[in-house]
Formats: C-alpha cells, structure tokens, sequence
C-alpha cells in the first residue's frame, strides 16, 4: 500500500503577526552578506505549482517516495511516464521577477550565497551563480548503479523515441515536474534504462524519503556560519531540509527575515515574516536599494544551466 508522506504542519502555538514593511530585508541586503534559502513558492508566477500555498498540490497529488521509487518498477513506470509529459512544460517555464531580483542582489554584491529547496533550475536561469541545489536538479538524470549522470534532454530525446505518439493531456504539473497522468494514460510506457550498465535511472533530486547527501548539508551549514543574516523566500518550512538551516541561524544569533504569504514554520525563530507576493515584494526591495529592474540578463528556460556552471556530462 502507497502511505502518503508525512508533509503537513499545523502551529501549535501562536506565531508572530505577519507584516507589510519590507525596511528589514532592505536594511539586511544593504549591509550585506545576507544568505537567501528559497523555496517552491519563488517559482509560482513562473506556472510552478507549489505543494502547501493557496491551489498548492499536496491536496490532490502524493510525490513519490524514494522506497517505492527504488522497490516498485510499475511505480518508476508511472513516475517516468508522468514526469517526461511533465517535463515539456516544466523545461519552458521561465524566470520571473522575484528569480531576477535575487540574481541582481548576487551581481551587486549583497549576497553571501543561495541555497534553494527548488529542483527546477530558474534561479540559475535567472543570472545566479552561487547556487546550492538542496534537493537536486530536474536538469539531471543519475544511474543508481554505475553512478553515470546525463542531462534530462538527453533521456527525454531517447524516451521520445522509445514511446513515439505517446501524448496524453495531463489535469496538471507538480512542483517536482511530475504531471496528473491516469493509469489508463500511463498504459504500456516503457522505461530506459543506463545506456552505459543497463541499471535503474533516477532524476537527480532528492525525493521525500530520501536523505540530502551529508555534504550538501554540510556546505550548507558553513554557509549559515558564514552569512549575517539568513532571508528566506517563498518556503512553507514544513520539512526538516529547510527548517534546519533557519534553526542553526537563529541558534548563532543572525537574523532571520520570511518572506512568505501564509504562515510558515520558521516563524517562530524570524525577526519578521513579510506576508507579500515574492515578485512584487523583491521587485519593490530591489528599487528601494536603487537596483535597475531590468538590468537581468536574458532568460533562459528551466533546467537550462548557466555557463559559469557547466552542463551535465551527456
């Protein structure tokens, strides 16, 4: 039997009153090196769902775990099947204005870095450059056996042609890519597997269930101890990945600002919760510290690395 993950929190205290006045996080940037932990909720006026906000996912799709992924091959049939119709659309979303912000705050010097909870790549789109990917990337694709990576381009181009006229019309896209397919749509889909050993191919994020690899974790607790102040964006918190940075942040006395339109589960340990659209409030912060808002650099679609990165080995 499928259980559903453990992924909802409800306070059980009384939090702080969320506010309008973006003068914290203005103040925060213009001294300087100020940690950005972002979350799905950046990504939603880009067409991303987010799993918890207002229309959020969870009350209508269950992710897939890691056990089932690994256990199960009907269930990476299903996985796989959803995720490369979701893929099409989940490539072509584009950065908007709260990805571009945080890119400008990063060129002018503000930023000490940017760890993000999000698998779809638009913060790098954006212009970023200093980004840690808590949860992987969409962009890659890894053999759980021979450990070989390659782009997902490179698996969608060898699924199209393992599964010519496969094109159901999906009732939605999730935040991790994966879109609304019934069992009846998934039908006979058929899996690839490792063009080099023949093993299990799994994208390179880390589904729930699943540990983000201690060195990644590590990284980002130095960049914790390294920051000022920690200002999270568009993150519920509801998961341990996230909330422990926030914790050991507060725990070392830096300041935590959120800004995120419903409560969150770091609000407890936050000097402030700003409650405004991302894209608005950074745009708005932005201007406030005399940063052009068209100074970004040309978009690039989801999933589509920056040079400054590389690109997977294909």
């Amino acid at each position: 039997m499928r259980m559903r993950p453990t992924l909802s929190w409800i306070p059980d205290e009384d939090l702080p009153s969320a506010t309008a006045d973006l003068r914290p996080v203005v103040e925060a940037l213009r001294a300087g090196g100020v940690l950005v932990l972002s979350g799905a909720g950046i990504s939603t006026e880009s067409g991303i769902p987010d799993y918890r906000g207002e229309g959020g996912t969870l009350s209508r799709h269950t992710p897939m775990t890691y056990q089932e992924f690994v256990a199960d091959p009907q269930a990476r049939r299903r996985y796989w099947a959803r995720s490369h119709l979701g893929w099409r659309s989940f490539g072509r979303a584009r950065p908007n204005a709260g990805h571009r912000a945080v890119a400008a705050f990063e060129r002018h010097g503000l930023l000490s870095g940017l760890i993000t909870q999000n698998v779809d790549g638009l913060h790098q789109a954006a212009g970023s450059r200093s980004v840690v990917e808590l949860h992987g990337s969409l962009a890659r694709v890894v053999c759980l056996s021979c450990g070989a990576v390659v782009s997902r381009r490179e698996l969608a181009r060898r699924l199209e042609q393992a599964n010519a006229g496969f094109n159901p019309v999906a009732a939605g896209i999730n935040p991790d890519g994966d879109a609304d397919l019934t069992d009846e749509q998934v039908g006979d889909f058929r899996v690839v597997s490792c063009a080099r050993c023949g093993g299990v191919l799994k994208p390179d994020v880390v589904f729930f269930g699943e540990a983000v690899p201690q060195h990644r974790v590590e990284r980002c607790r130095a960049l914790v101890r390294e920051a000022t102040s920690l200002l999270v964006l568009g993150s519920s918190l509801t998961v341990m990945s996230g909330l422990r940075f926030v914790r050991q942040a507060a725990q070392e006395g830096k300041q935590v600002l959120i800004v995120n339109r419903d409560v969150t589960r770091g609000d407890r340990y936050a000097a402030a919760r700003i409650a405004l659209p991302l894209g608005t409030a950074l745009t708005t912060v932005a201007g406030l510290l005399g940063i052009p808002g068209d100074e970004a650099p040309p978009h690039r679609a989801a999933g589509v690395p920056a040079q400054a990165g590389g690109t997977p080995a294909e």
